[in-house]
């Protein structure tokens, strides 16, 4: 049922330019920085799985590095190939994140940028990270994102006001931050799975990843709303600013879910 959801949803073709303003522009320009930390040099090799119509393909080999994209969704890899313009670092194709086409310990790196929160079931999470652990090399990093339980809450009630479409709204809210199954909340939306911080990394750790590194991504400039936070993100040292208040709150334990996102950096035991 899942996977018919995002179909459905991603078939429309809105996620080709979502990280390209406002939330999802502070998304990408945080989530790029965190990866850089302990990427290898380019020209590694990284994984970027269900990487959606490739804007981290993109980004990774225009810095020189090469790119394995895969996902799910079809309209995803043509879209990617059209925008690749025959660059001979990134291939894409379809795949599924939980049964991988790419051989064992193949690459440096792992982006799972979209497969966690895009599946409510734990086991098929754990084997997505399990997948990820099988083709990283030892001392490779994985990157896996995902949604805070509290995102529903802070972003869905406080910055979109869902509960302008009736009062159940809020009841749905409170069973998220229970169960962390996030169900449809509008017309071509798909059932998500949200997280705490804690349960993250205790999955991670689950297929032998060691967690190097877990940290919000946004912070609480995503409260800031589409428009300004545009407007503020083109202006340097407004930019500057709502960078560097994401940086300072990054890992304090008590704001980590405080953000939309998460991200852990788990590391293969071994040396490469």
């Amino acid at each position: 049922m899942e996977d018919a959801e995002l179909h459905a949803h991603y078939s429309r073709g809105e996620e080709r330019d979502r990280l390209s303003a406002g939330q999802g522009l502070l998304e990408f320009t945080r989530t790029a920085e965190i990866i850089l930390r302990c990427l290898p040099a380019a020209p590694a090799l990284v994984a970027d799985i269900g990487g959606g119509p490739g804007r981290y393909a993109l980004w990774l080999a225009g810095l020189g590095y090469r790119v394995e994209h895969r996902d799910l969704m079809p309209l995803h890899v043509r879209q990617l190939a059209q925008d690749a313009g025959g660059l001979t670092e990134l291939h894409t194709a379809v795949g599924d994140a939980r049964e991988l086409d790419l051989a064992d310990a193949s690459v440096d790196a792992v982006l799972l940028l979209g497969p966690l929160y895009h599946l409510p079931r734990q086991e098929d999470r754990v084997q997505t990270l399990r997948e990820a652990r099988r083709i990283v090399q030892p001392g490779g990093a994985v990157f896996g994102a995902a949604v805070s339980c509290w995102a529903a809450r802070l972003d869905g009630v406080l910055r979109e006001r869902i509960y302008e479409r009736g009062s159940e709204m809020l009841e749905v809210i409170d069973s998220v931050e229970r169960t962390g199954v996030l169900p449809p909340l509008a017309q071509g939306a798909y059932t998500a799975y949200t997280h705490r911080p804690r349960q993250l990394q205790a999955e991670f750790e689950s297929v032998g990843l060691t967690v190097a590194d877990l940290v919000s991504v946004e912070g609480a400039a995503f409260l800031l709303g589409g428009s300004d936070l545009t407007e503020r993100m083109a202006d340097p040292r407004a930019r500057l600013a709502i960078l560097d208040s994401a940086r300072a709150h990054e890992r304090v334990p008590e704001l980590l879910g405080l953000g939309p996102h998460l991200v852990a950096t788990g590391l293969r035991p071994g040396t490469g």
